[in-house]
């Protein structure tokens, strides 16, 4: 008999206790085939012929798991039920019944039961039922790890095979495939594997890029993917007039695949995936340039001289986004698109409820677009805030904690409105974040930007080897604000720290998410289709 005491079990613990059964059956002495199958098992089955005698039952020890007869003498099974799930609302209960009556499977199910047999049941469906309700998850880990250890050697051969765009894009996505499926794994060594070979990815990738960027943004380049300054032409322009209802463009700011992934189940019930697809962010990956370049249609520079009063410099003051809405309807008109618009930036928790109560209002126009600024603002208060340090501790807990976020958000409330009024969406961000370990020493004057991931300045000194250099900025469409002008990137989960107070700024930044530099994670990026339900 398990019991239960004041010390954790250990994994040695664990595999000496029985998994316990209670199983109440007014005819519980025709079932001793059963359970003697399952005590053969290596089950500790605990039988009762009456609903009273299992609450009392339940009350006094611990089982894993109850088989419950639904039509009893006394105490129906179904009343049964209900007392204990009143107490022991996490206690799984498999209903077992001769009916087949809609209401009766209605009336059990909407008790929150974990599984529902018709009698006559064999040994081998109770089996299955006690796998899929207590070792599923197990099974399912072990099944995972089993899969990726296979697959671990072509995923290797993939990244090293000289890959397109396209195809890095199938690789970050089967990667980040298995980092969801191998998260609530409880081994670590697999894991580990797993974060050693994305690290490696990241490598690669991030020299890939290098050797193509410059190529990839000319306006006249053949063979380039989607970028930040193309998002708008490529994905939104073409389904402007797919349907006479609006058209809402959401983008979350600084939101990664994986988190997409996350929140993505949440949204099921209330719109249906047509394209889950990827583009490219430009560097560097931050919201002033990405975010500006995709409601302009515009590489950073030709902002600057196009529209110079909706383009602010890094050192000039003031915020480096305020002109989003005046750089869309540019955008718009340039293509032809003469149509009614909205754009909505939502910077906080107000914002956010005075939009969603105000939705009804935007459904006269053919496309609007809203901001929400929640993930970034996140990334920033993890890297200041030591509780959210604590809560978003790793990758996992950072999905966790943005997936919790999303659940109880106005986002949330607001896309719930646009499915039930049948209109479709475009979810999508504006760059990535990547979680920081190595520091990259580099020295400049008091003039270089902030940003952990990426520098622009004059006279930046940096070994050349650990860094995506760019001398001249505008072969990459960047402003250049004086002669000497020159940019440097981070890659994969490098970050710069200056020699002065080096240990101190290392061990403050280090696992922290940042973004502005080059890594799958910050380049490669949700922008996904959705069509009400």
């Amino acid at each position: 008999m398990k019991t239960v005491d004041s010390c954790p079990l250990t994994l040695e613990k664990m595999t000496m206790i029985k998994t316990t059964i209670l199983w109440a059956d007014d005819e519980i002495e025709l079932l001793r085939p059963h359970i003697m199958f399952l005590e053969k098992k290596g089950y500790e089955v605990v039988t009762t012929n009456n609903g009273s005698e299992a609450i009392d039952l339940v009350r006094e020890r611990h089982f894993d798991i109850v088989f419950l007869d639904e039509q009893m003498p006394g105490i129906s099974g179904v009343e049964t039920l209900e007392r204990i799930k009143a107490e022991y609302p996490n206690l799984p209960i498999v209903m077992i019944t001769k009916s087949e009556e809609e209401s009766i499977m209605e009336d059990a199910i909407g008790s929150k039961i974990a599984d529902y047999l018709i009698k006559p049941v064999n040994p081998n469906q109770i089996l299955l039922s006690l796998k899929r309700n207590l070792e599923q998850k197990q099974l399912v880990n072990e099944k995972s790890t089993s899969k990726y250890q296979q697959e671990f050697r072509k995923i290797g051969m993939d990244i090293n095979n000289n890959l397109n765009y396209n195809e890095w894009v199938d690789v970050y996505k089967n990667l980040t495939r298995w980092e969801l499926e191998l998260q609530r794994s409880n081994d670590e060594g697999i894991k580990e594997v797993l974060s050693m070979q994305k690290l490696e990815a990241d490598n690669i990738f991030s020299r890939y890029v290098e050797r193509n960027y410059v190529d990839w943004i000319q306006p006249n380049s053949e063979s380039k993917p989607t970028l930040s300054h193309t998002l708008i032409r490529d994905k939104v322009i073409p389904r402007l007039d797919d349907s006479d209802k609006p058209l809402f463009f959401i983008l979350i700011d600084n939101l990664r695949y994986d988190q997409w992934k996350s929140i993505q189940t949440l949204l099921e019930p209330y719109f249906r995936t047509e394209n889950d697809d990827i583009y490219y962010s430009i560097l560097p990956t931050t919201t002033q340039y990405a975010r500006n370049s995709i409601f302009a249609g515009l590489m950073p520079l030709e902002i600057r001289r196009r529209y110079p009063k909706y383009w602010v410099d890094e050192e000039d003051e003031g915020t480096k986004n305020q002109y989003e809405g005046e750089l869309l309807g540019e955008q718009l008109r340039r293509f032809g698109k003469n149509i009614r618009y909205s754009y909505n930036k939502v910077l906080n928790l107000a914002a956010g409820k005075k939009l969603a109560e105000q939705m009804s209002n935007l459904m006269q126009n053919k496309l609007n677009v809203i901001v929400y600024n929640f993930v970034d603002m996140l990334s920033h208060a993890r890297t200041e805030m030591e509780i959210i340090r604590e809560l978003a501790s790793d990758e996992e807990a950072y999905r966790s904690l943005m997936l919790s976020w999303f659940e109880h958000s106005s986002l949330f409330d607001i896309m719930k409105f646009i499915s039930h009024k049948k209109c479709d969406v475009i979810v999508t961000t504006d760059h990535g974040s990547v979680w920081v370990k190595d520091a990259v020493k580099i020295l400049g004057d008091k003039a270089v930007n902030t940003n952990l991931r990426y520098k622009y300045g004059k006279s930046l000194k940096y070994n050349a080897k650990e860094v995506f250099e760019v001398r001249d900025p505008e072969k990459i469409f960047l402003p250049k604000i004086n002669v000497s002008t020159s940019y440097v990137f981070c890659r994969s989960n490098d970050f710069f720290a200056y020699p002065n107070n080096y240990n101190y700024y290392v061990n403050y930044y280090k696992n922290t998410f940042q973004h502005g530099g080059i890594s799958m994670n910050e380049m490669l990026i949700p922008v996904a289709y959705l069509k009400s339900k």
